[in-house]
């Protein structure tokens, strides 16, 4: 057992949270289950199946709570993704947006609804550079972009 943060992201799936959980477990390199709940007698229907799941993945905990179709995602929640370079936005972008769907500007759905945004650290860096018009360019590029292409954004920041 480990121990509990103050504050959780809860994320509410239609009954497939033991199957996201174990998708997300597949991508993540650091990531584990912490613990499972299970319905009891009160839900006979249910009875067995997982309620919520504590899980981990790069150090963050989530519960995945099976609660049905009443609340899907919107992508007024998301969860962003730190990549150190290219090819680990490539890797995760294929990975996740796998029976998803894409958005711009490094958005995607997963096959289960919830987004996510890829986020290259080279982006952070290029877009908070002192130089005002240089970073506006880069910000004018990724708004073109669908996956975030590190190279693409060094060559707006570079013209001259």
């Amino acid at each position: 057992m480990s121990t509990r943060p103050k504050i959780t992201p809860c994320l509410w799936f239609n009954f497939n949270a033991e199957e996201a959980v174990t998708h997300y477990l597949s991508i993540f390199k650091r990531s584990r289950i912490l613990d499972v709940s299970r319905y009891g007698d009160t839900m006979p229907n249910l009875k067995g199946k997982v309620l919520v799941m504590r899980f981990e993945l790069e150090g963050q905990q989530f519960q995945a709570l099976n609660g049905g179709p009443q609340f899907p995602f919107t992508e007024a929640i998301s969860l962003s993704v730190d990549c150190a370079d290219q090819e680990e936005v490539n890797d995760l972008w294929a990975r996740l947006a796998d029976g998803g769907s894409t958005g711009r500007c490094g958005w995607l759905k997963d096959k289960f609804g919830l987004s996510w945004q890829i986020v290259p650290r080279a982006l952070v860096t290029l877009l908070n550079d002192p130089d005002a018009t240089k970073a506006a360019r880069v910000m004018q590029a990724m708004m073109t972009m669908t996956r975030i292409d590190v190279a693409h954004l060094q060559q707006a920041y570079s013209q001259d």
